[in-house]
């Protein structure tokens, strides 16, 4: 009788715990899909609202940032990546480095996605040597997920360019490499005002270490002390100690209508 009643108390905790563990995994599927799909409303609101044309003898700007920025004073610049999902405002919060991380770009609400941001140590004009810029992985084909298609060769090889749009401004970046990358906070690693640091950061741009790497040696300008990098830093899924960089230097800016 005793050994009855034990199996059946040992039963009933397993189903109560395959229970528990049921509805956890119900949950946490239900919180990302949830999440997933407001991140692609927010990616085709954006999209939608964004656009406008403009032609004439300056750069064209497919940015609306005048109604953009009615809504969130703080969107200030735009990432445009070829056939990547990477058509995004960047943010950059005036109280909290990482408010965007996960809040929307669109209207400060809360938002497990985030936004594509920048962080205060660097400049809204993109005229640091190094400009970092942020962007979840994960969330299906949102934010800076796609940047992964860069580790295909073929793709790396075929697309050279991405593009920042501001107000009046248009800047061309070709993408240097694209390559795996250790979690260290790289602004805080690095004093990019030393000459030393600053060259020691661009080799590793330039010729990175990383066994999951492509990098581009035939660049349209020279890497030097005046150089303008942007890096589009992202996760990897399931790695977190490390990040997928992928960084372009600048090579034309020019001014749009």
């Amino acid at each position: 009788m005793k050994d009855n009643k034990k199996s059946n108390s040992i039963r009933i905790l397993l189903i109560i715990v395959f229970a528990i563990i049921f509805v956890c995994c119900c949950v946490y599927i239900g919180f990302y899909l949830y999440n997933s799909s407001r991140a692609e409303t927010e990616y085709t609101t954006i999209s939608t609202s964004a656009q406008t044309t403009t032609q004439g003898a300056l750069a064209d700007n497919p940015v609306d940032f005048e109604s953009l920025q009615a809504q969130n004073d703080e969107i200030y610049a735009w990432i445009k990546i070829d056939d990547t999902d990477v058509d995004y405002p960047i943010v950059q919060s005036k109280n909290d480095d990482n408010f965007y991380l996960n809040h929307s770009a669109m209207d400060k609400s809360w938002l497990a996605s985030g936004a594509i941001y920048t962080q205060g140590c660097n400049s809204i004009d993109f005229s640091d040597p190094i400009t970092l810029v942020y962007g979840h992985n994960g969330y299906k084909e949102t934010m800076f997920t796609t940047l992964h298609k860069f580790e295909d060769a073929d793709f790396f090889n075929s697309h050279e360019y991405f593009y920042i749009y501001l107000p009046g401004r248009k800047l061309t970046y070709q993408v240097i490499s694209a390559f795996k990358y250790d979690d260290r906070h790289i602004m805080n690693s690095f004093n990019f005002a030393d000459t030393n640091d600053l060259k020691t950061f661009q080799n590793t741009v330039t010729n990175p270490t990383s066994a999951l790497k492509n990098v581009r040696t035939d660049l349209d300008t020279e890497i030097n002390e005046n150089s303008k990098i942007v890096v589009l830093s992202t996760c990897i899924t399931n790695q977190k100690s490390n990040r997928y960089l992928v960084c372009g230097v600048l090579v034309k800016d020019e001014q749009t209508n």
